[in-house]
């Protein structure tokens, strides 16, 4: 079980600000991650590939990287201004 926080237009389009999520294991990847999002969240799918994510407070450098059980996971899309 991960904890996943939405920020801006991600959790504008998740209908949530946070959530609980089972990886159906002891980890899964980013790109398992996304998809499991993206099937709860219809409405997050389109807004997802251009988000950035933190697993543990530290970018995720691709799809293949390793989300372990019990992190925070921060669901970042493109912030607007400086």
């Amino acid at each position: 079980m991960v904890t996943v926080r939405y920020f801006a237009g991600a959790r504008e389009a998740a209908g949530v600000s946070a959530e609980p999520v089972d990886l159906g294991g002891p980890t899964t990847t980013v790109g398992g991650l996304r998809a499991s999002l993206a099937s709860r969240h219809p409405a997050l799918g389109p807004v997802l590939p251009r988000c950035a994510l933190l697993v543990a407070g530290a970018r995720a450098a691709s799809d293949d990287a390793v989300v372990p059980d019990g992190v925070t996971v921060d669901v970042l899309p493109p912030f607007a201004g400086g």
